[in-house]
């Protein structure tokens, strides 16, 4: 797990790249910031108001002097970025609207992303996923071409990494949402050295059953080709088709992938997510994210339950995100 982090700080490290943590008050928070800090990976911006962050901080014995703080209610272009989320909202939200929304924590750090005064954002500490993505599909939106974010799981054992996705977003993703799924999770395994070899997963290797949930998986795999004609990407199979050769061998002996898939497109969030604990739990991987993807510019999202461990090392991914 060192290596995988010890790369992407790296990668990162002097890029001075800004990362907004929208939850200032919070000690995890403070702690993953002070450290980002002083190790010089990111730029951190803490939102909230001043005073109260840096008593926060003291009554803690955190040191947050290399960070800066903005407070919403303080901030100077504050009437710049009303007018922005106006327009960018276009007559779904007045003026009045605007100037409530962006007390916010969430919209005023999304806001500084989607302004170009800040790279990327980490929420979810005290927050729900809801609200701290819904500003980022309100504002920032997705790329062209992808009709939905999702989110994928670094799973890593050793010297081993696999991408797991969808875990955290779509709960039944259509064909051409399986497609985007597939594409933009070979595109963030890239971002963590894995070249990647996709397999759309089933309950069926190859037709081996018919359903409409398998041949949504089959029509998937197709748009996903013509999305990107370069991608080393089969389906539909079963897991052990796509990952142990000798069943591969055996279901599937024509497929590119040879069982040597390492991201798993998984037919719904149901098995995404009970697939990735599994493989946490029972199979002793460290399961890193949810990584959000799709998305024009960086937003993340922590579990309620992180660590400060687990802020630091997300604020890395963000940073290395910004990069690409």
């Amino acid at each position: 797990m060192g290596s995988l982090f010890d790369q992407l700080t790296a990668k990162v490290s002097n890029s001075n790249k800004k990362i907004v943590f929208p939850e200032g008050l919070d000690e995890r928070i403070l702690t993953a910031a002070s450290q980002l800090s002083a190790a010089g990976v990111v730029t951190p911006i803490l939102i909230g108001n001043q005073e109260s962050i840096e008593k926060k901080a003291a009554a803690n014995n955190i040191d947050i002097a290399s960070c800066t703080i903005i407070d919403p209610q303080e901030y100077a272009e504050f009437d710049a970025m009303v007018e922005a989320f106006v327009e960018r909202r276009k007559g779904k939200a007045t003026e009045e609207d605007a100037r409530k929304i962006l007390l916010d924590e969430n919209y005023f750090g999304t806001m500084l992303v989607y302004m170009n005064n800040a790279d990327g954002l980490v929420s979810g500490a005290a927050h729900s996923t809801a609200d701290t993505v819904r500003p980022a599909l309100q504002i920032i939106k997705t790329k062209e071409g992808i009709k939905k974010t999702s989110g994928v799981f670094i799973m890593v054992r050793d010297d081993e990494k696999y991408v797991f996705a969808d875990c955290a977003i779509n709960i039944t993703p259509d064909s051409q949402d399986l497609a985007e799924i597939a594409v933009e999770s070979a595109q963030t395994a890239r971002l963590f050295d894995v070249d990647p070899r996709v397999a759309m997963l089933s309950f069926s290797t190859k037709g081996s059953a018919k359903s409409p949930e398998t041949e949504r998986v089959v029509e998937a795999l197709e748009i996903a080709k013509e999305k990107d004609s370069s991608l080393v990407i089969d389906g539909e199979f079963q897991f052990d088709a796509a990952f142990v050769p000798s069943v591969a061998a055996k279901k599937a002996p024509d497929s590119v992938l040879k069982g040597d898939a390492n991201v798993f497109v998984f037919p719904s969030l149901e098995a995404g997510n009970i697939g990735y604990k599994i493989a946490q739990r029972l199979g002793g991987f460290e399961a890193v994210g949810p990584v959000l993807q799709g998305l024009n510019r960086p937003v993340n999202d922590l579990s309620r339950g992180c660590s400060a461990d687990d802020v630091y090392k997300l604020a890395i991914i963000t940073a290395a995100q910004a990069m690409e």
